[in-house]
C-alpha cells in the first residue's frame, strides 16, 4: 500500500483559510462512514458517485485516496466501465481520461 497522498495546494489553501467549513466537512464525512461497509467499499462507492455526478475533482481525489488504500487499478477501471450503460460513452470516456490523469501523476511525481 502506498503511502497517503497529500489533498491538492488550492484544497490545502482553501481549508486553511476556511477552517470551519473544514471541520464540518471532515464532520459529514465521518458521519457517514458510520456503518457496515468497509474502507474499500466505501471509496469504490464515493468513486462511483463523484463519476455519475461528473465532477472531475472528487474522481481525480477518490482515485488518489483508493489507490492509497491500495485498491489497484482493474477495480478503479471496472467502476468507471460500469457507468457507461448509465452515463453513456461520451461521458465515459472522459471521466477514464481523468482516472488516467492520476494513473499518469502517480508514475511522473
Amino acid at each position: 500500500m502506498s503511502a497517503k497522498s497529500e489533498p491538492p495546494k488550492t484544497y490545502r489553501g482553501f481549508v486553511a483559510r476556511y477552517p470551519k467549513l473544514a471541520q464540518a466537512w471532515d464532520a459529514m464525512a465521518d458521519a457517514g462512514a458510520d456503518g457496515p461497509l468497509d474502507k474499500k467499499d466505501t471509496r469504490l462507492i464515493k468513486l462511483a458517485i463523484s463519476i455519475g455526478a461528473m465532477r472531475e475533482g472528487a474522481v481525480h481525489s477518490n482515485v488518489r485516496k483508493a489507490l492509497d488504500l491500495g485498491i489497484d487499478r482493474a477495480e478503479i477501471e471496472q467502476v468507471v466501465a460500469l457507468a457507461a450503460s448509465t452515463l453513456g460513452m461520451p461521458s465515459t470516456v472522459a471521466i477514464y481520461s481523468w482516472v488516467q490523469d492520476v494513473f499518469e501523476s502517480r508514475k511522473n511525481p
